[in-house]
């Protein structure tokens, strides 16, 4: 079929393989800190500041790491990244073993993995190219992996929850830890080619400067960042705020809360199903805008629900906007950056992705502890709706500029 086309690939096959496995345990970990966070402080506060903390280094190395991977081969980037994560694991699973669980030794651990996993989020998708000979068969490659990532979304948070609430955060920690194991065989199975001849040279602050001006250089690629940016900052946090949906909103517990993180993982695997299925020349800048405007009235429409399998409805709907916004602007980045840099060029998208969504988690669980949770999910729709609307007119104005010119 069209739509695994990528599959026949078998250094894609390996590295499904080993992700579909590992991203089961990391949905597991995921849902239990949340809920162990949300469980020792019972603050929407300390749910926004853990978040923020572990993906604090996505904001501020995430520039430099772009740099430095680009310099650097992929594949011994990504194999030492998944040890390091494997440790973390481990670690946690020991903490909550020995009793020692709070939130100064859950925001430690979780900074340290946000380090490792800046280091990790660009590897892979730099090696994502050398994992596939035809590069027409990327965009497929890219939306198969999404794929799996939201499939150990909807089904990682089910199991998290049956395990969390029968037998405790420890049980999701260590099954964690154990699904590195597949991860590094799959690694080693693996026949990847790089040309070195194609790495930067220069210094990471160097290699910094020229990725920023290759930016000022590609509008194109500049105006989804920016659309990312926003997004990040006021409508993607809203799954910082599912547990307290849940439990608030809906009077429910950690089985509540894993409905929630499984459906969003159902709208999530649906849209990156329906990425698979495009076909090339679809226009991924104006299902950026489309992707967006759905996103922020589902969002709106979660805040107004009081039955809870609306408000799951709705929350599949969100997230099957975000990863269609998220995956085309992905997607058309690794398609239309020059070779030499394209580490670089994703390495803002994950900033403006991973590394401003830890500000807007905080900034929105400091909103929501003020203003109420229904009001700031309000607020985030409409901030989802104007997004869209600024960047359908910015659409228009380039066009109508490009027209001028001729």
């Amino acid at each position: 079929m069209q739509i695994f086309r990528s599959l026949q690939y078998p250094n894609f096959r390996l590295h499904i393989i080993g992700q579909a496995i590992s991203l089961m345990g990391t949905w597991m970990q995921r849902v239990a800190i949340s809920w162990l966070v949300y469980k020792l402080t019972d603050s929407v506060f300390w749910l926004g500041f853990v978040s923020f903390i572990s993906l604090l280094p996505s904001l501020v190395l995430s520039p430099f790491i772009g740099s430095f991977v680009d310099k650097h081969k992929k594949y011994k980037l990504v194999f030492a990244t998944q040890i390091g994560l494997m440790i973390q694991a481990g670690t946690l699973t020991l903490l909550v073993y020995l009793g020692m669980e709070n939130v100064l030794w859950l925001s430690i651990l979780g900074f340290s993995q946000g380090v490792i996993n800046a280091f990790d989020v660009l590897g892979r998708q730099s090696l994502m190219v050398h994992l596939v000979d035809n590069r027409k068969d990327l965009p497929n490659a890219i939306a198969l992996n999404s794929s799996i990532f939201n499939a150990a979304r909807m089904v990682g948070p089910a199991i998290g929850g049956i395990l969390l609430s029968t037998y405790g955060e420890m049980m999701c920690f260590s099954s964690n830890f154990l699904s590195f194991i597949p991860v590094l065989i799959t690694l080693w199975m693996m026949k990847v080619t790089e040309n070195t001849a194609g790495l930067s040279k220069g210094s990471n602050w160097q290699g910094l400067v020229e990725g920023f001006y290759y930016l000022k250089r590609s509008p194109h690629i500049f105006s989804l960042i920016i659309v990312m940016t926003f997004s990040s900052l006021l409508v993607i946090p809203y799954t910082s705020l599912l547990p307290a949906v849940a439990k608030e909103m809906f009077h429910g517990d950690a089985s509540t809360f894993s409905w929630f993180e499984s459906a969003a993982g159902l709208g999530a695997m649906i849209g990156a199903i329906n990425m698979a299925r495009l076909k090339s020349g679809t226009n991924l800048r104006y299902q950026v805008m489309g992707a967006a405007l759905l996103m922020g009235g589902a969002l709106f429409l979660l805040g107004h629900s009081s039955v809870l399998m609306l408000a799951l409805v709705y929350t599949a709907i969100v997230s099957f906007a975000m990863m269609m916004q998220n995956s085309s602007i992905n997607t058309y980045i690794q398609t239309h950056a020059m070779p030499m840099y394209r580490a670089r060029a994703i390495s803002y998208y994950v900033m403006a992705f991973q590394g401003i969504f830890p500000i807007g988690s905080l900034l929105i669980g400091a909103v929501a502890s003020y203003f109420g949770l229904r009001s700031t999910l309000y607020v985030m729709g409409v901030a989802g709706l104007l997004i869209a609307l600024s960047y359908y007119l910015y659409l228009r104005l380039h066009i109508h500029k490009r027209l001028f010119k001729f």
